[in-house]
């Protein structure tokens, strides 16, 4: 079992940045890939990134690509989203998630709360 607890979110202007965090507790956090997801009002969720348990291999969505970063730190059991540039359409609420594989994920965090204003 993992759990997981999000924050950092907060109300920005556009082209500030920001960044959450996620800190798991539970099973050894190095083991699984981490993800970050979004999901903005009347929308469904969509995936942002992801991160390998060593941290080596990362993986982003068109979409934030060359604005985002996610990164993680084992020794605090902890997966950052590092977000840059943000736009309006940033506007969602952010979860995290792990699993052990990229695109299966069995454990997910509450969410934090991004609203970029124009």
């Amino acid at each position: 079992q993992v759990q997981l607890v999000g924050s950092g979110g907060g109300l920005v202007q556009a082209g500030d940045s920001l960044r959450v965090s996620c800190a798991a507790s539970g099973r050894p956090f190095s083991t699984h890939v981490m993800a970050w997801f979004r999901q903005a009002p009347g929308k469904e969720r969509e995936f942002v990134a992801a991160i390998t348990g060593s941290g080596q291999i990362t993986q982003y969505a068109d979409s934030v690509k060359g604005r985002f970063t996610i990164s993680r730190d084992n020794a605090k059991n902890t997966v950052y989203l590092q977000m840059n540039n943000l736009k309006t359409e940033d506007t969602a609420v952010y979860s995290c998630a792990a699993g052990w594989t990229m695109g299966s994920y069995d454990y997910w965090g509450q969410g934090t709360q991004v609203t970029v204003s124009s």
